[in-house]
């Protein structure tokens, strides 16, 4: 059996003996929603070290669990910290929890991730939709022999990021009043934040939004044929558009002044999310 696949079939055995839920939406816990799972009915939670082989996250502030249970009366699963390739995780790793998540049953993988603005038009305390993604400089989590259970060997990318489900989400925020952005996503390893010249090559490139993570996830969630939204909070500025420099404690204040905005355009958009879906 592949090693990548054998890894992620003992975390989902682990998964089926602690716990009896079948989420509709998978929601991944950027910075800014770290408490969100405090405003579900919650069914359960499972530590990450509760299941065979999880990577564990060693980030500040990203707590590592899932926590299963209910947004009104969607079944939701909240990944409650993420893993990033600069912790030094392989890219199979980085997006073992987006398959296990898929596994679980989930239709809908909604991403949120706190990113530096480049385009000049925006402002820290925004949000932007995600339109699309640039990955290319980190390696795809589909290199290797592919794992046919899981997806087809060459799977289309041009539409990653679900027309229907960008439509909900701009209808539910014009129907709660809440101003947003679009455009797209690039991600960078990280840890490090980026120069100017390479921010400069991120706008060049057409991208609006850069950060550490949520690209990969929705490469492997597309994989396996799961319908992607997302949404980034701007946190800051980015280097060389910024004159200040750059900081993770500016990005969780940031973060943590738009937070109530940001749960409630998730919650609103997962509720019209699963009567699109089931409509």
């Amino acid at each position: 059996m592949n090693r990548v696949y054998e890894k992620l079939m003992k975390c989902y055995e682990s998964f089926k003996k602690k716990v009896d839920f079948i989420p509709e939406v998978a929601l991944i816990l950027g910075s800014g929603l770290g408490d969100y799972a405090e405003d579900i009915k919650v069914e359960a939670e499972l530590d990450y070290h509760e299941l065979d082989g999880f990577p564990v996250s060693t980030v500040p502030g990203h707590q590592g669990k899932y926590i299963f249970g209910y947004v009104g009366e969607v079944p939701v699963v909240c990944m409650k910290g993420r893993v990033h390739y600069y912790e030094g995780y392989d890219i199979s790793d980085v997006v073992l929890p987006i398959r296990l998540m898929k596994l679980m049953g989930t239709k809908v993988l909604f991403l949120t991730n706190a990113a530096g603005g480049i385009n000049s038009s925006f402002k820290a305390g925004d949000f932007m939709l995600i339109k699309d993604h640039i990955s290319s400089f980190i390696p795809s989590p589909l290199i290797g022999a592919n794992i046919d259970e899981l997806g087809v060997r060459f799977p289309d990318m041009s539409n990653v990021y679900d027309t229907k489900l960008q439509k909900v989400i701009r209808r539910t925020a014009a129907l709660n009043d809440i101003d947003i952005q679009e455009g797209v996503y690039i991600q960078l390893t990280g840890p490090n934040y980026e120069t100017p010249a390479e921010v400069r090559m991120c706008r060049a490139l057409g991208a609006d939004a850069v950060g550490m993570s949520t690209a990969c996830e929705a490469v492997a969630a597309n994989h396996m044929g799961m319908m992607i939204c997302g949404i980034s909070c701007i946190s800051n500025m980015a280097s060389g558009i910024s004159p200040n420099p750059l900081s993770h404690v500016e990005v969780q204040e940031v973060a943590d002044r738009v937070a109530p905005l940001f749960k409630k355009l998730v919650t609103e958009s997962i509720k019209n999310i699963s009567k699109e879906i089931n409509s």
